[in-house]
């Protein structure tokens, strides 16, 4: 009887222990996730170093970027672009704009896009 108690008490705290650590797991990761969709520090300094010069930035254009007729970042035309069409536009290059899938990762262009509509609500 002892020996069917202490059984039953080790099973049930494995399954406690397990429902922890799985919850735990599923935690770090949204945590992980969340911290790489923002609009964080790095996609604003990757901006900064990489887009500023012709775009401004506020993305409305430098005086470089206005005389190479960029567009504003901030208008209803590059902000109704879906999230794959501008991350394929800076992967890719447009026009003038170099391509930047040599130099950028996946996570730095998805940073890119995520910063990109943040200036919506700054025009």
């Amino acid at each position: 009887m002892k020996e069917d108690i202490a059984e039953r008490h080790v099973v049930f705290v494995f399954a406690v222990l397990l429902l922890f650590f799985v919850g735990l797991t599923f935690f770090v990761v949204s945590i992980a996730r969340a911290d790489s969709g923002q609009n964080g520090p790095s996609s604003t300094s990757t901006f900064r170093t990489k887009c500023a010069v012709c775009h401004g930035q506020d993305g409305g254009g430098s005086q470089v970027g206005k005389t190479m007729n960029v567009p504003d970042l901030r208008s209803p035309a590059v902000q109704k672009q879906t999230d794959a069409e501008l991350a394929q536009i800076i992967s890719d290059g447009r026009g003038g704009m170099p391509s930047f899938k040599g130099s950028l990762s996946d996570d730095q262009i998805h940073g890119l896009v995520t910063h990109i509509r943040s200036l919506a609500s700054k025009k």
